[in-house]
């Protein structure tokens, strides 16, 4: 079963259109070193829950909308392989103050299936 890594971000709306192009190079990216899917969406219906909830993990604002992506490999051992070559790639480098979004409220992770259908 496929590896996945999940991230979950907020982005400012006026940002968006930004925030699209860069994930649409890092798409093509992640792809060119070896992932087998990359997946980007937009929150329509991320309710603020009373405990947590999507919004509340990533602090988000009223101005901004939460995105919740992912990625999928063959195993771990490639997952670990792709990010070694996507962090290394130049077109990844983004100065920290440079992105279309607060990369400090983003969260992230990786994941073994266990339920694929």
């Amino acid at each position: 079963m496929p590896y996945v890594d999940g991230f979950v971000l907020a982005v400012p709306k006026a940002n968006l259109d930004a925030y699209k192009a860069m994930a649409t190079l890092a798409s093509e990216v992640w792809m060119e070193h070896g992932a087998l899917s990359y997946v980007e969406c937009v929150g329509d219906n991320t309710p603020v829950g009373e405990v947590t909830s999507f919004p509340r993990a990533v602090l988000a604002k009223d101005d901004e909308v939460v995105v919740f992506a992912w990625a999928t490999y063959d195993s771990r051992e490639k997952r670990d392989e792709v990010m070694a070559k996507v962090m290394a790639d130049s077109r990844m480098a983004y100065e920290p103050d440079k992105l279309p979004f607060d990369g400090r409220r983003m969260i992230f992770g990786g994941f073994e299936s266990m339920i694929i259908r």
